[in-house]
């Protein structure tokens, strides 16, 4: 008769590893959308379509490609695009390369809006993530959040590039 395996437990140090991050995890998404809701009426992944959106050429991408840049499935952001949409700020129209594809566009009014929640956003970022941390710090925290996101997905290609 085989002897059952015992459970194997997180030490202390790894435990309060996890804490501090799964806590972090929980506190930091409320913190930005706050923010972003106080200051601009749009919620943070809204916020993240637009800014992901206004960083490409022609500030389009495939509906797909968003999604997986956004972490979200093609239902959801469809979804959150339809109320972009309702504000103006977003666009959909077929991917005249392949009709299988819908883009989605930053309008101009979205431009607009992106550029004006920039400023509140980024000064949200410093003060939550950068500020409490030193320039070393923030190397470290950008190599664990790449080696983490790497061992979450390691096919997700849409881990932005190390520059």
């Amino acid at each position: 008769m085989e002897t059952p395996q015992k459970p194997c437990w997180l030490s202390d140090d790894e435990m309060e590893t996890w804490h501090a991050l799964s806590g972090l995890l929980i506190r930091l998404p409320g913190a930005l959308d706050a923010q972003l809701q106080r200051d601009a009426g749009i919620s943070h992944v809204e916020y993240q379509v637009m800014a992901m959106l206004s960083r490409t050429a022609e500030r389009t991408l495939r509906m797909s490609e968003l999604a997986g840049y956004t972490g979200s499935s093609l239902s959801r952001l469809s979804h959150l695009v339809t109320r972009l949409e309702r504000n103006e700020w977003v666009r959909r129209t077929p991917d005249p390369d392949d009709g299988r594809y819908t883009l989605a566009i930053l309008t101009e009014s979205g431009w607009d809006k992106v550029a004006a929640t920039a400023p509140g956003h980024a000064e949200a970022v410093r003060r939550f993530v950068l500020d409490p941390v030193t320039k070393a710090q923030q190397r470290q925290l950008r190599d664990i959040g790449r080696r983490i996101w790497r061992a979450v997905g390691p096919n997700d290609h849409y881990l932005p590039p190390p520059r």
